[in-house]
């Protein structure tokens, strides 16, 4: 068993710096939950405190019914699979793999068998005499995971594991991180800030800010129905669309209005805003909810004036000005769009986000 949970837990250091606020989390055993967020957010941090490589200054960790807070790392049953791979460069593959367990006393038999069990699952079976050095940025991962799974820790913890990969080697590696816990059954956490690598691997995502958690929730939610401006914005290529406007009654319909531009709010949205005419808000737009229409303008089309066209394989990316607001559109090439053209574009409007202007929070969540 390896459920953890963080009960007002916070990290403040001596010169007045809080790298956590008031966290509360219930990460489930088994679960592959993925912390996301920019530079200095505070992932890493909640990373190392269940680690054990940071105290907790406020609050209680807990494993399980037990509290942390003071347990060493080595007593912890966690593994910690790092950027830097942190493999020993004058040591084999088997060796490096083999460390930990040599460290604590396993049988040279069970080593051994631990070894190349975690070899043949992660396809390095003929890399085993070979030193770090001989190897690629994919294989010296593979190998940061091999010596972590051979552990067979209650919690295994990532710390942005693929972020020197190139991208292909990325993917390819996402898929065998996945499948890694599948076959383990055993509680994953893991960095990044990369959102494709969350929304990929996470049952469920903590988008964090300035310490401060921003939105919980499983990859589609949190795509589909963001907390806030800031939780829209960090998901999504190319990011979401916002475009400043207010709401305003007009033939009996609650409009997004900004310039000549009203957008019909459908009534699920419009229920939520109704009585509010005259609100500053923000209009979201994500890239893809948006196809090129040839007929007359209805109340779900955008129109503007195409600054560039950016062809990206099956589709291209639309540069757009709309009333002043430069956007960015993902549609299929069947369109014959040329830079300097006027685009009349439908959107998908059951789809639209709207945050209030002030707080930047959703008004539809």
């Amino acid at each position: 068993m390896a459920r953890i949970k963080f009960e007002s837990v916070g990290k403040h250091y001596p010169n007045g710096f809080v790298a956590l606020e008031n966290l509360n989390l219930d990460i489930a055993d088994k679960e592959f939950l993925v912390l996301l967020g920019p530079s200095g957010c505070g992932k890493s941090t909640t990373l190392n405190m269940i680690a054990g490589l940071e105290d907790v200054t406020e609050g209680n960790l807990y494993f399980d019914n037990e509290v942390m807070n003071i347990v060493p790392p080595h007593k912890r049953d966690v593994a910690m699979v790092f950027q830097s791979y942190a493999l020993y460069p004058n040591k084999t593959v088997y060796e490096n793999i083999a460390f930990g367990l040599r460290m604590r006393k396993h049988p040279k038999d069970e080593v051994d068998r631990r070894v190349r069990d975690a070899a043949r699952r992660l396809e390095i079976e003929p890399l085993l005499e070979r030193r770090p050095d001989q190897l690629s940025g994919g294989q010296r991962q593979r190998v940061a995971l091999g010596r972590a799974m051979v552990r067979q820790p209650a919690v295994f913890l990532m710390d942005e594991p693929l972020s020197n990969l190139d991208a292909t080697l990325r993917i390819s590696m996402r898929a065998e991180i996945k499948q890694l816990h599948q076959a383990m059954q055993t509680t994953f956490v893991y960095v990044t800030h990369d959102q494709a690598e969350a929304l990929t691997l996470a049952d469920r995502i903590v988008v964090m800010r300035s310490g401060v958690v921003q939105q919980i929730g499983k990859p589609d939610d949190i795509y589909e129905r963001p907390r806030n401006m800031f939780v829209a914005s960090f998901l999504g290529n190319p990011p979401i669309n916002f475009m400043d406007g207010t709401l305003a009654m007009e033939g009996g319909r609650m409009v997004f209005r900004r310039g000549q531009l009203a957008l019909t709010l459908p009534p699920h949205v419009a229920e939520r805003v109704s009585g509010q005419a005259g609100r500053a808000v923000v209009l979201g737009i994500r890239a893809e909810d948006v196809a090129s229409h040839s007929g007359e303008s209805t109340d779900d089309c955008l129109q503007g004036r195409i600054l560039s066209v950016l062809p990206v394989g099956s589709d291209q990316f639309l540069e757009v000005e709309v009333e002043g607001t430069k956007l960015f559109f993902r549609v299929g090439k069947e369109g014959q769009h040329k830079d300097g053209d006027n685009a009349l574009l439908r959107v998908n409007l059951n789809r639209l986000h709207l945050f209030d202007k002030q707080d930047s929070q959703s008004l539809v969540w």
